[in-house]
């Protein structure tokens, strides 16, 4: 196993979930916000900082997911089996 891969594979799934909390976080925080003047214009709708940010995060994570896919497949780490969070550990040679 590479080491700078399984590094790189670590922090872009850190990274990757840090993104996806963001992002539900500051939908939360629009939802709950009793006065939304701050998101929205004068006409109702939202501001582009707040578009950008209901958009970036999560396509921010997507890209992350698919980087990650890729350092997986270059880190040599197996694939986990369905509902695993973390992957199996490699077989140790005797």
């Amino acid at each position: 196993m590479e080491s700078g891969a399984f590094v790189a594979w670590v922090v872009l799934r850190i990274t990757r979930w840090i993104s996806w909390v963001s992002f539900l976080a500051y939908s939360f925080a629009i939802t709950i916000t009793a006065d939304r003047s701050s998101y929205l214009d004068h006409f109702g709708r939202p501001l582009y900082s707040t578009e950008a940010w209901l958009f970036g995060l999560p396509m921010l994570a997507v890209a992350l997911g698919l980087f990650k896919l890729m350092m997986r497949e270059r880190a040599g780490i197996a694939r986990p089996d369905y509902f695993q969070l973390m992957p199996p550990s490699p077989p140790r040679s005797s």
